[in-house]
């Protein structure tokens, strides 16, 4: 194992034990001898990853008597040194612009900074910001969940800063063994008026395209099924197609190519879980020499400026964007400034979508029915 890989194997470990509390804040490590004999590393590897501890501010030394957990938050944290840490899985030009703007205009008007990090949907990668985050010393914590439709290995981290009185507030989604507060779209309705829409268009043979591994993907797909049922619809084998974050472009374009270039297979609507994907979706029906909403009518999902940034305008499901941001983070900053008194309202905001009907539908007639 080469010297850097075992210094970076020893600083985890440790801390793992200081995040899942076995080590309390004050309270004293082992000694090098004991860190040495435990991980089976030399004393030059210790003296590394410890030093680089007490550097990131997870560990503190005292003369004499060895090193110690720092408290990772101060109590009283002085008005100019208020941090609120911001996590999203992308930081892409799509819908998270609008919502860290939302964030950032409060919390600057309100005397607090602001730490961003971003995770590209990897829990690995969570991790890393939230230990990150710790060593900063937040007062509180806005995130989007990473993978949310999984178990997520990263938990204890929120269970850490729940013990440590540190509010935090999940956006988008939330991790359900966690119940925390939250700031959300009621993403199975979404997939149910974009769904419904071409219903009442006259559609019949309807696909919809899906993440797996988020919550909302599996939400909307659950209103995309609703809206076929309560419409006595009949369902039909290729009607879904899923895909992971790592499937996103080039294995989702090719599912998607399979069933349109069938003429049993191809659909007369597309419900697209963002508008990314029905950009894709749009240059995949170009390559195939199809037309929007002459040949193929599309919905895509956030109602974010890719909604109109082609020359076919696609119909989308809204999201409150700047409007969740600036709600986000005027309860983050109430949960830090009541944090004392305990006081704790308003844990949820279910925000009910609607749908901004554009150019990309069309109506058919009773000879396109299925």
């Amino acid at each position: 194992m080469a010297q850097q890989t075992k210094v970076s194997m020893v600083k985890q470990k440790v801390k793992e034990w200081i995040t899942e509390g076995k080590v309390l804040p004050g309270e004293k490590i082992h000694s090098e001898n004991e860190l040495v004999k435990l991980f089976e590393v030399s004393r030059h590897t210790v003296r590394q990853a410890v030093g680089d501890l007490v550097h990131e501010g997870w560990l503190y030394r005292e003369q004499g008597a060895g090193t110690f957990v720092s408290q990772r938050r101060k109590k009283n944290p002085s008005p100019t040194g208020k941090n609120i840490g911001v996590i999203t899985t992308y930081v892409t030009d799509y819908i998270f612009p609008s919502i860290i703007k939302g964030i950032e205009s409060y919390l600057s008007d309100h005397g607090y900074s602001l730490t961003f990090a971003c995770t590209d949907n990897n829990p690995d990668k969570e991790r890393t910001c939230l230990e990150s985050m710790l060593s900063r010393n937040i007062d509180g914590l806005i995130v989007e969940p990473t993978r949310s439709s999984s178990y997520n290995p990263n938990l204890h981290y929120y269970l850490q800063m729940e013990q440590n009185e540190i509010p935090y507030l999940m956006i988008n989604q939330y991790y359900p063994q966690l119940n925390p507060p939250h700031l959300i779209l009621n993403d199975e309705k979404g997939g149910f008026i974009a769904t419904e829409h071409l219903i009442k268009q006259g559609h019949r043979k309807i696909i919809g395209l899906f993440k797996s591994d988020d919550i909302q993907g599996l939400n909307r797909m659950q209103g995309f099924i609703r809206a076929f049922r309560e419409n006595e619809i009949s369902f039909f084998p290729e009607m879904i197609i899923t895909y992971t974050t790592e499937e996103k472009d080039k294995i989702l374009v090719n599912k998607l190519k399979d069933v349109l270039i069938s003429e049993e297979k191809k659909p007369t609507g597309i419900v697209c879980y963002n508008d990314e994907i029905a950009i894709s979706v749009l240059n995949v029906l170009r390559e195939l020499e199809l037309k929007v909403p002459e040949d193929i009518s599309i919905v895509g999902y956030d109602d974010s400026y890719l909604a109109e940034a082609s020359e076919t305008k696609i119909t989308s499901v809204t999201h409150p964007k700047t409007e969740m941001g600036l709600e986000a983070a005027q309860w983050i900053v109430a949960a830090v400034e009541n944090r004392e008194r305990k006081i704790v309202e308003n844990n949820q905001k279910i925000y009910e979508p609607e749908l901004v009907i554009r150019n990309s539908t069309r109506s058919i007639t009773t000879n396109h029915l299925i």
